[in-house]
């Protein structure tokens, strides 16, 4: 398993077929894919898209003691600017971890890959992101009014604020 980097308490690696029962765990739940821009997976459907994310260059798996905990999206999007995105399985969060590893990716990033700028894209109501990247020193570049439609209501536009940091501001 081709690992990307260790943080005190994680590894960042490319995800494998057979991460599909720990992916499971997390895109199964409605709870933590509700922000997320795909509906809730079934525990059949992660079996193929483990292998998905297996062979993909913009997924990453977390791992706390040989457990995936969550998942990383990194996607060049040209020029030196790559976009972040994080799903972390309910009964991991609130432990630093989602911190840990996105902290890690953009230090991995910057002084690994050469990347000259990260940004997010967060549901306006995801308090949890929002404060997540303004702790890592993200700042807010820019409010998309009425962006995407509501899960439960597609008739519902929701705001989405988009967040960056440059390498030269980075305190990794």
């Amino acid at each position: 398993m081709t690992v990307l980097f260790t943080t005190e308490r994680l590894s960042v690696r490319k995800f494998v077929p057979d991460d599909y029962n720990d992916l499971a765990d997390i895109l199964t739940d409605v709870e933590v894919t509700y922000f997320e821009p795909y509906e809730t997976f079934t525990r059949e459907a992660c079996i193929q898209e483990a292998i998905n994310f297996s062979k993909s260059t913009e997924f990453f798996a977390v791992v706390l003691n040989d457990k995936v905990i969550g998942k990383i999206y990194f996607s060049d999007k040209g020029f030196g600017s790559y976009e972040i995105g994080y799903t972390f399985n309910r009964a991991f969060q609130g432990k630093g971890y989602a911190y840990e590893s996105v902290f890690g990716m953009m230090k991995y990033a910057f002084s690994t890959l050469g990347v000259r700028r990260i940004f997010a894209e967060i549901d306006s109501r995801n308090t949890k992101s929002l404060k997540l990247v303004e702790r890592i020193g993200m700042r807010k570049e820019a409010e998309h009014k009425e962006l995407f439609p509501r899960k439960e209501n597609n008739n519902i536009y929701n705001d989405c604020y988009v967040y960056a940091i440059l390498k030269k501001e980075f305190k990794g």
